[in-house]
C-alpha cells in the first residue's frame, strides 16, 4: 500500500505548489530587486545629507507645484468632461473614446513632440501666441502641459467607469423631487463615486510627478524653470551619482505611498460595495 504521503495526488499538489511559489518568488525577486539596489546603493546619512542639496530641493518643489496645478486642471475639467461623455450620446464618441486612451500607449516622447509643433514658438498655434509675446515651449507652463497630456487619461478612465456603473436611479429620483442637473451631479452623484475619483486623481498625481519623455521633449530641462524630479535623475546620473540617487529613491518611496493609497482606497470602496 502506497503511503499517503507519496500517493500521486499528493506529489502533483506539492508539485504545483512548489511551482506555483518558484513563479511568485521569481516575479516577486525580478520586480523587487533593482527598487532594493537602489537602497543598498547609497546610505542613509549620505541619502538625508543630499536632501538639502539645491538641485534636489528645487526639483522636488517643482514637481510637486506642476503635478498639484496638473492635478487640479484634470479634475476640475475632466470630471465635468467625464460625467457628460458617458451620459450623452453623440457623434464620434468611439473617437472621443480612443483619444483619451491615446496617450496611455503613445510613447512619451512623441507626445512632446506633438506639443512642440502644436505649441512651439514655430508651431501651428505656438506660432500665433510667440506674435503675441507668449511663450509656451521650454517654460513650467509647458511642462504643466506635457503632465496633463501623458496623466489624464488615468484620472478619466476611471471617471468614465465610474459614472457607467453608477445607479441612475438615484439620479432620477433626485430629478423627479425638484432637483437640478447640475445639483443633482454635485450632491448625488460627485459624493456616492468620490472614493474611486480619489483613487484616479492618486494615480494621475503619480503619473504626473514621475513625468520624463514628454517634458524633456516640449520643455526642456532648465534647472529651476522646467526640471522635474524625474529630469534631475537623468542629470544627476551624468554629472552626480549621488544626487540621482537620492532623487530615485525619493521617487520609489512617494511612488509606493501613491500605489498603497490606491490599494487602500480600493479595498475601502470594495468593502463599501
Amino acid at each position: 500500500m502506497i503511503p499517503d504521503a507519496l500517493s500521486p495526488e499528493r506529489i502533483r499538489r506539492s508539485v504545483t505548489y512548489l511551482g506555483a511559489g518558484l513563479l511568485v518568488l521569481a516575479v516577486t525577486l525580478y520586480l523587487a530587486l533593482p527598487i532594493a539596489a537602489l537602497f543598498f546603493r547609497t546610505t542613509p546619512d549620505i541619502f538625508l545629507s543630499s536632501l538639502s542639496d539645491p538641485q534636489v530641493m528645487s526639483a522636488l518643489w517643482l514637481s510637486f507645484v506642476t503635478s498639484t496645478l496638473s492635478l487640479a486642471i484634470v479634475i476640475l475639467v475632466g470630471t465635468p468632461f467625464a460625467y457628460v461623455h458617458t451620459r450623452c450620446t453623440y457623434p464620434g464618441k468611439i473617437l472621443v473614446d480612443t483619444l483619451i486612451d491615446l496617450p496611455l500607449v503613445l510613447p512619451p516622447a512623441v507626445a512632446g513632440v506633438a506639443l512642440l509643433v502644436l505649441y512651439g514658438r514655430a508651431g501651428f498655434l505656438g506660432h500665433y501666441f510667440n506674435m503675441l509675446g507668449i511663450s509656451i515651449a521650454f517654460t513650467t507652463l509647458a511642462v504643466i502641459m506635457a503632465q496633463i497630456f501623458v496623466a489624464s487619461p488615468f484620472y478619466l478612465r476611471q471617471a468614465k467607469s465610474l459614472f457607467e456603473q453608477f445607479d441612475q436611479t438615484y439620479e432620477y429620483t433626485a430629478r423627479t423631487l425638484g432637483a437640478s442637473p447640475v445639483r443633482t451631479f454635485l450632491t448625488i452623484t460627485l459624493p456616492l463615486t468620490a472614493g474611486g475619483l480619489v483613487s484616479g486623481a492618486v494615480m494621475t498625481f503619480g503619473r504626473a510627478l514621475g513625468e520624463f519623455g514628454a517634458t524633456i521633449m516640449f520643455a526642456g530641462n532648465l534647472p529651476g524653470v522646467t526640471q522635474t524630479m524625474p529630469l534631475a535623475v537623468y542629470v544627476g546620473i551624468e554629472s552626480n551619482l549621488t544626487i540621482g540617487l537620492t532623487i530615485s529613491i525619493l521617487l520609489v518611496i512617494i511612488s509606493f505611498i501613491i500605489m498603497i493609497a490606491v490599494k487602500l482606497l480600493a479595498y475601502r470602496e470594495a468593502g463599501h460595495a
